[in-house]
């Protein structure tokens, strides 16, 4: 690996190829703590595309796995290195390249972090919707592979609902460019939405231009409070009949209730469910928005509700919702799962997770975009006992079958990487997984990028 190695260094620089065992060890996994990783040869933080290119040409010719990686906030594996791989790391490329204000869209590279992007288009008057949970600290190259989502999803869609182009290293080190930077554009196979979501598996993304929207208004707030599950289901599928779209919608469990009481030290005065909703819709057309929820939410069964547009006090209010994962450190390690069902059946859903809390004597809190129907269910345990963290990996694959068998999908916005490949074939079936593979064998033949990922 001595050629290797020297070949690295003169295409990025050798201060920009760490093989301290001691260092690489933190690019070794993301925050899964389920998903295997391997030891890397080498981690390579390039500059630009063109280096990029060199190292892919590289490690094709020595036959050595390139695993892409950004932050490393993910939450699946997707990022984990494989035993002797080159992990590719692209948070050098930081550039926002250009904000066109007037096509409303930016070009940036994909070691950008999510919040910056999202400050310096608003200074033009524009928003860019994605909002991960780790927003302040993901780049928007692991958002682009994984597709991500967050709490505004209900309204703005996921990633890939932002994306116009991407510029992507392929595993010949060619550069392809995909998409367009005009509103409309059918020519030829959809080959951005192809890539995004695609974890790293066919090719290194270098560059995506984004969509941008109008920078939206304030957002006023609802708060509303059930002694029964159930009924706080109805009122999301009810809101969602009345064509009221919300800019976000969020579902809290009892136990995560209960958690973000202990940790806030204050009363959220509910019983079973939390519902969260906010309009960014602005004056009178936000107050229309919530006065329709407030209303199908009273109709479902509410035992409380409160509205706002106070902007401070909104914030204050969504911080309970925030504070959960951090809640439930109070209680031990945590960890997170990612299902989406009908939203119809996020009731069925959280029953579910409880049923699976008792089987196993494992805490398990519900939160998630009820808008959309993403849950998290989070499985809490002690990671010193080996028999809890067995528990806690039959729960998570337990609460998958359960969204499963709900009608949904085993991931929302975290992607598959290496902890739910079985799932995927199970969800997709064989003909489907098949064509995966076609895929991936005409676009990387030697399986040269992120092996073990999704399905390969």
């Amino acid at each position: 690996m001595d050629a290797l190695l020297t070949r690295l260094r003169a295409a990025v620089g050798p201060d920009a190829v760490l093989t301290d065992p001691d260092v690489t060890s933190a690019y070794r996994r993301d925050m899964m703590p389920l998903a295997p990783h391997g030891r890397p040869l080498a981690v390579v933080l390039p500059s630009d595309a063109g280096q990029v290119q060199e190292v892919v040409r590289a490690c094709a010719a020595h036959r050595t796995p390139i695993v892409p990686r950004g932050a490393g906030s993910g939450l699946s594996g997707a990022a984990n290195a494989v035993e002797g791989c080159v992990v590719l790391v692209t948070t050098r490329m930081n550039r926002i390249v250009e904000i066109d204000p007037d096509n409303r869209l930016a070009v940036v590279e994909p070691g950008v972090v999510n919040l910056d992007l999202r400050g310096a288009v608003e200074k033009h008057g524009l928003f860019y919707p994605p909002d991960p949970s780790s927003y302040d600290w993901c780049t928007i190259g692991g958002n682009l592979s994984t597709n991500a989502g967050g709490l505004c999803c209900v309204k703005y869609g996921v990633t890939t609902d932002s994306v116009l182009g991407l510029e992507v290293v392929l595993a010949d080190g060619e550069l392809l460019k995909t998409g367009r930077r005009t509103v409309k554009g059918v020519a030829g196979y959809d080959l951005t939405k192809l890539f995004v979501g695609s974890e790293g598996t066919l090719g290194v993304i270098t560059r995506a231009t984004l969509a941008l929207r109008p920078l939206p208004q304030a957002p006023a707030t609802l708060v509303a409070t059930f002694s029964r599950t159930a009924d706080a289901g109805v009122a999301v599928a009810r809101v969602v009949r009345e064509g009221v779209v919300p800019s976000l919608m969020e579902i809290m469990d009892r136990t995560s209730i209960r958690a973000v009481e202990q940790y806030l030290k204050t009363d959220l005065n509910a019983d079973e469910a939390l519902l969260i909703c906010q309009s960014d819709a602005g004056g009178e057309a936000a107050r229309r928005d919530l006065a329709v929820i407030e209303q199908v939410c009273r109709d479902s069964g509410a035992d409380l509700t409160y509205t706002t547009d106070d902007l401070s006090e909104g914030r204050d209010l969504l911080a309970a919702r925030r504070a959960v994962l951090n809640a439930l450190e109070v209680y031990g390690a945590w960890l997170t799962d990612d299902v989406c069902v009908p939203r119809t059946r996020i009731a069925d859903l959280i029953a579910g997770c409880e049923r699976i809390g008792a089987d196993l004597g494992l805490r398990i809190a519900v939160v998630g975009h009820a808008g959309d129907g993403n849950m998290h269910p989070t499985i809490v345990y002690d990671p010193t006992s080996e028999d809890e963290f067995a528990r806690a990996r039959r729960a998570f694959d337990e609460i998958l079958a359960v969204g499963l068998a709900l009608g949904g999908t085993v991931t929302g916005e975290h992607g598959i990487g290496k902890i739910k490949r079985e799932w995927l074939a199970k969800e997709i079936g064989p003909v489907g997984l098949r064509v995966h593979r076609e895929i991936k064998r005409a676009l990387d033949p030697e399986n040269l990028f992120n092996p073990g990922s999704m399905f390969s």
